[in-house]
């Protein structure tokens, strides 16, 4: 059996709110899985809705770059990490973190392709430039993710939140949004939707795009849930159905209610934008890098 020690302890209460004992028991009955340990706590009605730790385990930045391409636009966000936030302040690092921000445009936010383009204004590609940046200022350093949102006729807007420099911050958050009509008022409304997404942590777009075996898991959550309650299977299947109509508005964006009017679901704003954009408004996608998100902190000694 795994060890458990303080550290997933700790981390399993600030993801869950659930007590400390608890907390333990959970990761002694799953064996030390963190997401089963969360699901075991929920099935008790030990936790809250399963929700990412909010933890910072790496240091860097998070940069976001949009440029228009004719009647469209292409925006990317690319995470660099670094050991320490001291670097992350660095202008060497932050130029650098610019420099490669400015290159996804080209890759439109494949990783991938990014690591092997070439850095601007050397014959290295971007991998082996952080790798002698690494020699240069004395701390391991890497990219770790990129995305990236396109669209045809339209714009891509930006937030930038917790910024530490021009462009690049704590978290990034990039939006499509597809029309015809006025660019300056569908970059306004990008640049709202784009802030509700850096508060609002949205899983996916639409229903459809949720990935479904985190639908499955919160089905068979709920499912056990209404069962602890006593209730029989038939009563058990809709009490199912609307408690994941309740995550549903919760985790999806255009499900989700505006933060920024506290009342209107982000779906409808955007439709209901047509008339004061000019033309009809559809929602082409969004992306959202938080820094160190997923990253696991090393274990602390008990």
């Amino acid at each position: 059996m795994a060890q458990i020690t303080a550290a997933m302890v700790k981390e399993l209460r600030e993801t869950t709110g659930a007590g400390m004992m608890d907390c333990k028991t959970a990761l002694n009955e799953t064996g030390g899985d963190m997401q089963e340990a969360v699901d075991w706590l929920r099935k008790k009605g030990l936790a809250k809705a399963a929700k990412k730790a909010g933890r910072t385990a790496a240091q860097g930045l998070v940069a976001v770059n949009v440029e228009t391409e004719g009647d469209g636009a292409v925006g990317v966000l690319v995470e660099v990490n670094s050991e320490t936030d001291f670097v992350a302040r660095n202008d060497l690092f932050q130029k650098m973190v610019g420099d490669i921000a400015a290159t996804a445009i080209s890759v439109k936010g494949d990783i991938d392709a990014l690591k092997a383009a070439s850095y601007p204004g050397t014959d290295k590609s971007v991998d082996n430039h952080i790798a002698e940046m690494v020699g240069q200022i004395g701390e391991n350093m890497a990219l770790r993710r990129a995305e990236g949102v396109s669209v045809d006729n339209g714009v891509v807007a930006s937030y930038v939140h917790g910024m530490v420099t021009s462009g690049a911050g704590k978290i990034g958050v990039i939006v499509g949004l597809k029309s015809a009509g006025d660019k300056d008022k569908l970059a306004a409304l990008g640049k709202q939707i784009a802030m509700h997404v850096a508060a609002a942590r949205p899983l996916s777009g639409r229903v459809e795009d949720l990935d479904p075996a985190v639908v499955e898991r919160e089905k068979a959550v709920l499912a056990d849930q209404a069962r602890a309650s006593g209730k029989p299977e038939n009563i058990i299947e809709k009490m199912v159905e609307g408690r994941l109509r309740k995550f549903y508005e919760e985790s999806v964006l255009l499900e989700q209610v505006f933060v920024i009017d506290g009342e209107t679901k982000v779906g409808k704003v955007i439709e209901n934008a047509a008339a004061d954009v000019g033309a009809p408004v559809e929602f082409a996608g969004f992306k959202r890098l938080e820094l160190g998100e997923g990253v696991e902190a090393a274990d602390e000694e008990d």
